[in-house]
């Protein structure tokens, strides 16, 4: 009787509770009309309502806003459809006025300032100043709304949803609940800019490239300068080129040369500082650092600054698709970099590698984030059926002993060996209808190397080491079908089990060079992994590197953009 009792008691107390916590939230909107503000007049509050039934507003540059309409609904209903953002002589509230700079600046964020208005806020102002015509005032303080909803969500979680490229990364974690962010944080705000800049990612990667941002834009505004000439046939240390003073100017602009006044402008000898600077922007464009003038180093010598502008937006954009926050440090692929690097708790880089990823044609690796949980020492490699029909199956038909000479042999789905010898016409039949499969078998000549990192994904991508190491040389690295092979996998394995003994790098190297066949060791922690892909990074040293978009994700990215929003979401 007692326990019913209390059963009931704790269930009445915790009803209270949730009322009490509604009355919590429903006050603290309806204090976002200005404490100074009269009620607003009916005609004002009339219009405010029809704007947020319609989900359209003619006066904004992107007039569809459903997709924030219930945040606009919920906002006025807590203030009773009075204005957000006048006070009470129906003129612009100090947050108003910071609002609307912050918008007028969004360029500096990496957005586009056409999306928020930016260029149509004080045209609007001086409406306001010259009226009291209670619709000018509601579509005023509704534009504001509406552009303010829009820039808080697309500096904390980007304009588009990652998943529209059919990337795996998950936003839905990240949303603000914008109403109460917005009436909490921004329109009574006695600082508008910290609050909205805590909207923005933490990461370190991403402050840099804001600040890359800052710098190039000023460049840009400066113009790129003459072009550099063309040439026929590579330009090495030494040799005459006609377009010398071009190339200085080029290289002081974009800081790889000291202004100093060791380069003769007048001189058509290619020599000196001018070959070290040259160096310098190949390394940073991912290209290699042989000081040779060649026609892809001229050519990214005259991409337009205003391109670079674009990259670091682009990039900005995809930061903003991350977690604030990661359990265990991660492992970050940069696919058009090329790059592997593991991080640290403190945000640093522990270890960075060179990557060779899946080829541009047919193969991409795809964009995603998954945890890593296991990692295989000397392992099978177990043939995807697209090889095996596409590649393995021709092979043998042309020489019936391709899977002994290879090191593969046929196996049952369930791992069963049905022969590493010639293949004989049914078993080749079977291989055609997919009914067996072809494995590689452990060794230094898999393809997978000696080790593979395992982190389970619908793509079945991993990470894993290669026999064919001579390809992490290259400056370009697409060439895998769609896996990614790490440069040093041993350090990598090392470290990702550097908190499990006895797995010190000793005994790695042994269990990849002789230890047990298909050796699973999982993790006690698993470990993020993200598969990222980013055009432009700003180095901790202050350089900007710019990488050639392999795959179209930012053309891709740029088309949709440029049609305005709502972008999907």
């Amino acid at each position: 009787m007692l326990s019913a009792f209390l059963k009931i008691y704790l269930r009445a107390f915790a009803l209270l509770l949730c009322v009490a916590a509604s009355f919590g939230v429903a006050r603290s909107l309806q204090q976002t009309q200005p404490a100074t503000a009269s009620p607003g007049t009916t005609a004002v509050s009339t219009r405010l309502q029809e704007i947020a039934a319609a989900g359209k507003l003619s006066d904004l540059r992107w007039p569809n806003f459903s997709d924030y309409q219930k945040d606009l609904l919920e906002l006025y209903r807590g203030s009773n459809f009075a204005p957000l953002w006048l006070n009470s002589n129906g003129q612009p509230t100090s947050q108003a006025l910071d609002i609307i700079r912050v918008l007028e600046e969004s360029r500096e964020k990496g957005l586009i300032p056409d999306d928020y208005d930016a260029a149509r806020w004080m045209g609007r102002l001086a409406a306001l100043n010259a009226t009291s015509d209670p619709t000018t005032r509601a579509n005023f303080d509704a534009a504001l709304t509406i552009c303010t909803l829009r820039y808080i969500s697309d500096l904390h979680i980007g304009r588009v949803n990652p998943k529209h490229f059919n990337f795996g990364i998950d936003i839905q974690n990240n949303k603000y609940n914008l109403p109460q962010f917005v009436a909490q944080d921004v329109i009574h705000a006695a600082n508008v800019q910290a609050n909205l800049n805590a909207a923005e990612p933490p990461y370190a990667g991403y402050k840099r490239a804001e600040v890359a941002l800052q710098r190039y834009l000023q460049l840009a505004a400066k113009g790129d300068g003459p072009l550099l000439p063309e040439v026929t046939k590579t330009v090495a240390p030494g040799d005459m080129y006609s377009g010398v003073g071009q190339l200085a100017q080029r290289l002081e602009l974009l800081g790889d040369l000291p202004q100093t006044p060791s380069v003769d402008a007048s001189s058509q000898i290619y020599t000196g500082a001018l070959v070290d600077g040259v160096k310098l922007f190949q390394d940073r464009h991912g290209m290699v650092a042989d000081g040779k003038l060649g026609r892809e180093t001229i050519r990214q010598l005259n991409v337009p600054l205003s391109f670079r502008v674009q990259q670091l937006e682009d990039a900005m954009e995809r930061w903003r698709w991350l977690p604030p926050a990661f359990p265990q440090p991660p492992v970050v692929v940069n696919v058009p970099e090329f790059v592997l690097r593991a991080f640290n708790s403190d945000q640093e880089v522990a270890l960075r590698m060179n990557v060779v990823v899946g080829k541009a044609v047919r193969h991409q690796t795809p964009v995603f984030a998954q945890d890593m949980q296991y990692i295989v020492f000397r392992p099978y490699w177990n043939v995807p059926t697209s090889i095996l029909r596409s590649e393995i199956v021709p092979a043998i038909v042309k020489n019936r002993n391709y899977i002994a000479n290879k090191n593969f042999e046929v196996v049952t789905y369930s791992g069963t060996v049905v022969t590493s010898g010639p293949i004989h016409d049914d078993v080749l039949a079977q291989l055609r209808a997919a009914k067996l499969m072809v494995r590689q078998k452990p060794g230094p000549d898999n393809a997978l190397g000696l080790v593979k990192f395992m982190f389970p994904n619908e793509h079945s991508v991993y990470l894993h080491s290669t026999p064919a190491q001579s390809l992490f040389s290259q400056s370009r690295r697409d060439f895998s079908h769609g896996c990614i092979r790490v440069q040093q996998p041993t350090e990598l394995a090392a470290y990702l089990l550097r908190n499990q003994p006895p797995w010190t790098l000793d005994k790695v190297r042994a269990a990849m060079q002789s230890g047990t066949n298909n050796q699973q060791v999982n993790l006690k922690v698993p470990i993020p992994v993200l598969i990222l892909y980013i055009t432009a990074v700003a180095k901790e040293d202050g350089s900007v590197h710019f990488f050639n978009d392999i795959y179209g994700h930012d053309k891709s990215l740029e088309a949709l953009l440029a049609k305005g929003p709502p972008y999907p979401g």
